[in-house]
């Protein structure tokens, strides 16, 4: 037989291993010892101490009556009175648990908590924690008993998911092949896998990128074909027989992570969710198909509630960026002092208040991917400056940083403000304006695109139907001319509110009446609108866009020049049709 000191020396690597597993699951420092004393593995302030004699006189006791014990006031328990560092002990809590082989003792494990909160954490679970302890205790015994036989693999296998099952983090172990070994109950949830699943060949590559000052992987599983994002920590372990296995313990699993998830869910928003058949609709859809697969930045305008992200969207669903990721950020929704932080992130320590793990900025994930800078207007002047920079060079350096990162991405604009008057007021940098103007693109308002509020209507009573639980299907010829004739100052987003309101207020009839409206419709109806029992010709139409336009832009030769522009069509053509229709 083997002295115990060298059984657990000659397992020394994997006696270390198992210490940062416990470390690294219930975050506290660990200390294994052999029954001489002799400190063969240690994490945090134990680390540099490996090798050395240990001093506690709890961890005699544990070797001496083979019992574990709970020291909850270090350096004042009973058990601490011969101990020489127990007038200064830095510990607020102590747990020793004894490690047997063959009835023997050979060994403690010694978990050490150096803060009150570490404390906290512990004792709120301290059954799990216990057992997950004594079960590491066991598997460190046969580890020891594998140098005697070949029983290893099967013993492994059954303590190992006993220890898993006991820990709620995601629990992964893969063999050199990346063929699944064992995992628990955490990780078949959120990999969507079942115990069948052993054997099966998945891929895990580090990313080399940091969310939450922890490292990422993307994990393929080839025969489902589904991609996830994990973060946590990775343990490499060999076996007797010079097998390597890989342990990944999850301290999060996302789903492409939590705003990689939202985006890939909204990324089918395409041109078909433009809802549109009006001629500047269809200008429009036309010049997004042009310009999406392109590089160029995009600045869109128009007035609020026209649908601005929509369009932005379907740019980026139509390009070969499509599958990489949409970063949307509203610069005038979050105050300047933390704008610049969102962007472009920060590393650790970059200011007071910072996270002590550094965050990657708006930039940084949509790398490779879109940005939609909305309400860009609104940027205050410093960080135009920062964005003008990164616009240019394609480059980014976090906060409290001098590491460059190469950008590779596309920027999307957009602004219900009238930049060329806030150059001149001095409030919108000329030389930003222009390296984001490349591709302009106007969205039209609501009320110069005649028929299209009809067929507006239409798709938002099927989505409130179903979200209230109504069964609305017919508006009213006298309703749909209010509608129609409404100037909707708040373009598609009040249009959709008034929807909202008209079925939450409709009765069992089904059918939508004048009364349901908003009083603020009724007031501003208007009686010069051609309806056919609700239902617009094409001249009925056209005519309206061109009245519409010319009212807009005055009926003298110079404001016809500007509604024939906006229209899309000649001079020539537009005073022909103005002749036509009589206007």
């Amino acid at each position: 037989m083997i002295e115990n000191k060298t059984e657990l020396i000659q397992i020394e690597k994997h006696v270390k291993q198992y210490a940062a597993i416990i470390s690294s699951a219930m975050k506290v420092d660990v200390e294994i010892i052999d029954k001489d004393m002799i400190r063969i593995a240690g994490t945090g302030i134990f680390k540099k101490s490996v090798g050395v004699t240990a001093k506690g006189s709890v961890y005699k006791d544990v070797l001496k009556t083979g019992e574990p014990h709970i020291i909850r006031e270090p350096g004042k328990d009973k058990l601490c009175i011969t101990c020489p560092e127990k007038d200064r002990c830095p510990e607020t809590l102590e747990i020793s648990t004894p490690i047997f082989y063959n009835s023997e003792i050979i060994g403690v494990i010694g978990l050490v908590c150096s803060t009150n909160y570490q404390k906290e954490k512990v004792l709120e679970n301290l059954n799990s924690h216990l057992k997950f302890i004594k079960q590491i205790s066991e598997f460190i015994s046969i580890k020891i008993n594998e140098q005697n036989d070949n029983l290893f693999r099967k013993e492994r296998a059954k303590l190992f998911y006993e220890i898993l099952s006991v820990i709620d983090k995601g629990v992964i172990v893969l063999d050199e092949n990346s063929k699944v070994v064992n995992l628990n109950n955490s990780a078949m949830k959120e990999l969507e896998l079942s115990p069948n699943s052993l054997n099966k060949k998945i891929n895990i590559e580090n990313k080399d990128e940091f969310l939450f000052g922890k490292e990422t992987y993307e994990v393929t599983i080839t025969a489902s074909k589904k991609s996830y994002i994990i973060v946590g920590k990775k343990f490499k372990t060999d076996g007797l027989k010079k097998e390597t296995y890989q342990v990944f313990i999850f301290d999060s699993i996302k789903k492409l992570n939590d705003e990689f998830q939202q985006l890939s869910a909204e990324r089918a928003l395409g041109i078909e969710a433009i809802i549109g058949e009006s001629y500047p609709m269809l200008r429009l859809k036309g010049k997004i198909k042009k310009i999406a697969p392109t590089k160029s930045t995009v600045l869109i305008t128009g007035e609020s509630g026209t649908g601005k992200e929509l369009v932005a969207r379907a740019i980026h669903a139509h390009s070969d960026r499509k599958d990489k990721p949409f970063i949307a950020i509203n610069c005038a929704a979050i105050p300047d002092s933390l704008l610049e932080s969102e962007l472009f992130g920060y590393i650790k320590g970059a200011f007071s208040g910072a996270s002590s793990n550094g965050r990657m900025g708006k930039f940084e994930l949509a790398n490779k991917g879109v940005i939609f800078l909305d309400e860009i207007g609104d940027m205050p002047l410093y960080l135009q400056a920062k964005l003008l920079r990164v616009l240019q060079e394609r480059k980014l350096v976090r906060i409290g940083s001098n590491k460059l990162m190469d950008l590779d991405i596309r920027v999307l604009a957009a602004t219900n403000i009238d930049l060329k008057e806030r150059i001149e007021k001095k409030k919108f940098r000329e030389d930003l304006y222009y390296r984001l103007n490349v591709i302009p693109i106007e969205i039209p308002n609501l009320k110069s695109r005649g028929k299209d509020i009809l067929l507006i209507i239409e798709q938002l009573m099927k989505k409130y139907n179903k979200v209230l639980n109504k069964y609305v299907h017919t508006i009213d010829i006298e309703t749909k001319k209010i509608l129609m004739s409404y100037e909707w100052p708040g373009n598609v987003r009040e249009l959709e509110n008034v929807v909202e309101f008209m079925i939450n207020l409709s009765d069992e009839s089904g059918i939508i009446t004048k009364d349901l409206l908003p009083d603020n419709l009724i007031s501003e109806e208007k009686s010069d609108v051609n309806i056919l029992e609700g239902i617009l010709t094409i001249a009925d139409a056209e005519k309206i866009l061109i009245d519409n336009a010319i009212n807009k832009y005055g009926n003298n030769t110079s404001g016809k020049k500007e509604a024939a522009k906006e229209l899309g069509i000649g001079i020539a053509t537009l005073y022909r049709k103005v002749e036509k229709y009589n206007i």
